[in-house]
């Protein structure tokens, strides 16, 4: 197949771009500018698609013998994922902007210009197993849970899916490392981006203030209703956070609170004890389904809210593209926004993707 193998001057983009060459595909490297004001140099492992990441990719791509290009994704990505960060904070709501990246940049924008071009498939170092079952793209956890990346790729369509290529679902890091060193990869002990990769320096609040300016309002208690302090803006907060939250005198009972939940309009900030975090039912709406079919029935299931843990067995009570999921146990920290992904248990610990949906609300 002719192969766009998205190269993000990582080892795993670069691992897997080896693979599908290896595989005898006529591959092709590509490295995503996704900021209109790149900096030259990475810290250490904050921030991504620099001006070095672009340079690591290229020299990856020398050293497979692969045509490579910078393509500018720039101005989508401000617009579909920062933008689009910014305002659900602002509506009170949490999101993922790597579910959203992944959904709108790598397999929506990205593979749309492969297919116009002529390709057949987009490969990435997303850690996730895909294989196809009677016609039907299956999306499963990798083999290495801990670098699993399922929960970020939940929410591609199974037509999305039917052009995507994971070369490492099947392998552990530590594996991937070493195949990069055998091959000369400078990038072999690169280290791996986390946190989100537009607010380098990791402070997410100081990010929000400075794109939603100050929003004012109160810290009150859940139960008595009792006002403990005042905030700069619900978007300085999220469900179950316990640090930083500004209040002076401890609780009663001298136990930490925690955010309960967050009230955009009025600016309210409600906290209390790890007690009201337990949420026992998520609704959730716009279902994508990997397998282009929906589920029909009550269905035993596992979900996951976030990309490492929050982990459950659940049952799913599904109406068209929105959901009732009634959890087995009790998970904390679930907040609306987030995604929801579903799972169907596997025998060997890969399990099956059913689907995903965006939370709308929990009890």
């Amino acid at each position: 197949m002719r192969v766009l193998a998205a190269m993000s001057g990582g080892v795993d983009s670069a691992v897997a771009a080896a693979r599908a060459v290896d595989a005898g595909h006529d591959v092709v490297g590509v490295h995503l500018a996704l900021s209109a004001k790149p900096g030259t140099l990475r810290t250490g492992s904050r921030g991504c698609c620099t001006i070095e990441d672009s340079h690591d990719a290229r020299r990856a791509a020398d050293i497979l013998g692969i045509p490579f290009y910078i393509w500018d994704f720039a101005e989508r990505f401000t617009e579909e994922v920062v933008e689009t960060f910014v305002g659900e904070y602002a509506a009170g709501r949490t999101p993922n902007p790597c579910v959203t990246c992944n959904e709108k940049i790598k397999f929506e924008a990205l593979l749309e210009k492969a297919m116009a071009l002529g390709f057949d498939a987009v490969a990435t170092g997303h850690y996730a197993r895909l294989s196809v079952v009677d016609g039907v793209p299956e999306l499963r956890r990798s083999a290495d849970s801990g670098k699993d990346q399922s929960y970020v790729l939940a929410s591609l369509t199974a037509e999305q899916l039917s052009h995507a290529m994971f070369p490492l679902g099947g392998s552990w890091k530590t594996e991937v490392r070493a195949e990069a060193e055998r091959r000369g990869l400078s990038v072999a002990n690169k280290p791996d981006s986390h946190d989100i990769c537009f607010i380098p320096d990791g402070d997410t609040k100081k990010f929000l203030e400075g794109r939603l300016g100050q929003r004012p309002g109160e810290l009150v208690d859940a139960e008595t209703g009792a006002i403990l302090g005042r905030h700069t803006g619900v978007h300085g907060f999220t469900v179950g956070q316990r640090k930083g939250l500004g209040i002076d005198a401890p609780a009663p009972d001298g136990r930490p609170r925690y955010v309960l939940s967050l009230e955009p309009v009025s600016g309210s900030v409600k906290v209390g004890s790890v007690a009201g975090l337990g949420v026992k039912e998520i609704e959730a709406d716009r279902a994508i389904w990997p397998s282009g079919e929906p589920l029909t029935e009550p269905t035993e299931c596992v979900v996951q809210v976030r990309a490492h843990g929050g982990i459950v067995d659940a049952v799913a009570d599904v109406n068209s593209d929105a959901m009732t999921l009634h959890l087995r146990e009790p998970l904390r920290g679930v907040a609306p926004g987030q995604v929801v992904v579903l799972y169907r248990p596997d025998a060997d610990g890969g399990d099956v993707v059913l689907g995903s949906a965006k939370i709308s609300g929990t009890r």
